[in-house]
């Protein structure tokens, strides 16, 4: 792999289109015409590729039952690329989806030294809060994984599946990296197979939305959900003829579950020691929902591969990468309205040095961090940010324009979010939280 994906580092990804080859990343644009009312995020390619999610598609558009599942490590100010996710985190819950949040203080615990104390009140007063605030309904399960044991227990036995020669190949781990840093991995591959437990309904997709640096937990936790599932199903085509048929493996399965699958099959099917052949069954997805309903029943795991979509990274107000410990480079959404509208007007922006060349050449949108903003944040309206974008190419709108829009449309965001965050204060006990025992 020549990109490295950290997710505890701050990752410098200029050519999204390269880890559609080197991670398998799929190009969102081919899944968009089967999205109902797709979000903006996907309208304006903020959101750039996927993973399975013709799955989550197919179940808005027949109402199947499906998940969405993301997390926030406590470690800091909430800002405006966690609320990236959020929104994606709302939209779906309001398309149906059943939502799943969790509070990472395992890993801030193990991987920034944070005390549990200190965990939970990040937690709450950064990012539950603004959760809350950009819609997140109360049917929602919102959690702290230290105290969350469904999948504290799950994290547990997702350990036993895997090696530290895998988590060296997928994360780069060495031998100085911690028990905990390594435990905290097996905890978050919990966290996105937990909604397909038998006590929140069982197997289901669920997508997790992502920027490209998570994209290792993806990868490790479908490889996961494959050695924990009771039951495999291939495809496989006999030598002799060229047929090809499904057949049903499952090495860990006991012989009477085998022989309950080969009940409910129906066609003709050959039962053998470790599998069952299915000769005559050519509806692949009937046929895994039959193995997930056969393998719940007796105790065992079923899971669907999650899905996942992944974002643009914002880049810095400064140019260059968002960075936390650069307050200037980022806006977050405790921020004094005033100071963020500041922070708008003292942007970098895409424009030229002087007016003359800004009339005679136009802009550059796609270097400007105001535009952007306007982008992913302050305008909803696709035809009006389409008209600036024109105007500032064709040299017809100036940067001061820009930035004045923005700064306005940021200081009424923040003012209107931080007024929603004192009304979600009042509202925590409504919610299903679960903090730490």
């Amino acid at each position: 792999m020549n990109t490295k994906l950290d997710p505890w580092s701050s990752s410098d990804i200029t050519d999204y289109s390269k880890l559609f080859e080197e991670f398998g990343i799929s190009p969102f644009e081919n899944v968009l015409p089967e999205i109902p009312s797709p979000h903006k995020y996907m309208r304006r390619k903020v959101i750039f590729g996927h993973r399975d999610y013709e799955q989550i598609a197919e179940a808005m558009r027949t109402g199947a039952p499906f998940s969405v599942m993301d997390g926030f490590m406590p470690s800091g100010r909430v800002h405006l690329g966690h609320k990236m996710v959020m929104d994606q985190i709302v939209w779906h819950q309001e398309m149906g989806a059943s939502a799943f949040v969790g509070i990472a203080d395992r890993e801030a615990f193990s991987v920034r030294g944070f005390s549990w104390q200190k965990c939970r009140e990040i937690g709450v007063e950064e990012y539950i809060l603004s959760l809350i605030a950009l819609g997140f309904k109360p049917e929602g399960l919102i959690y702290f994984q230290s105290g969350c044991g469904s999948v504290k227990d799950l994290a547990f036995e997702l350990g036993a599946k895997v090696n530290f020669s895998e988590l060296s190949a997928i994360y780069g781990f060495s031998g100085e990296t911690s028990l905990s840093h390594m435990l905290s991995v097996a905890t978050q591959a919990a966290d996105i197979l937990q909604p397909q437990l038998e006590e929140f309904s069982g197997p289901k997709p669920v997508v997790v939305p992502v920027g490209p640096d998570q994209d290792p937990h993806l990868r490790l936790t479908r490889g996961l959900a494959g050695k924990m599932n009771m039951f495999k199903v291939e495809e496989r085509e006999d030598v002799k003829t060229g047929r090809k048929y499904l057949s049903v493996r499952g090495k860990t399965a006991q012989k009477e579950a085998l022989q309950e699958l080969k009940k409910r099959i129906p066609g003709k099917v050959k039962l053998y020691e470790e599998h069952i052949d299915v000769l005559e069954y050519p509806d692949l997805a009937g046929l895994e929902k039959i193995v997930r309903e056969v393998a719940v029943e007796l105790g065992g795991y079923a899971f669907i591969p999650p899905a996942s979509t992944y974002h643009r990274f914002m880049s810095g107000l400064q140019g260059g990468k968002m960075s936390s410990s650069i307050p200037e480079s980022q806006i977050a959404l405790t921020d004094d309205p005033k100071e963020g509208a500041k922070k708008v007007k003292r942007a970098k922006t895409g424009g030229c040095v002087t007016l003359e060349e800004q009339k005679k050449l136009g802009g550059k949108p796609e270097e400007c961090s105001v535009f952007e903003l306007m982008l992913f944040h302050l305008l909803d309206d696709d035809r009006e940010l389409l008209e600036i974008r024109q105007e500032c190419v064709s040299g017809t709108r100036m940067c001061g324009s820009c930035k004045q829009l923005a700064a306005e449309k940021m200081h009424e965001f923040l003012k209107d979010h931080q007024e929603k965050r004192e009304l979600a204060r009042e509202q925590l006990d409504e919610y299903r939280i679960i903090y730490k025992n």
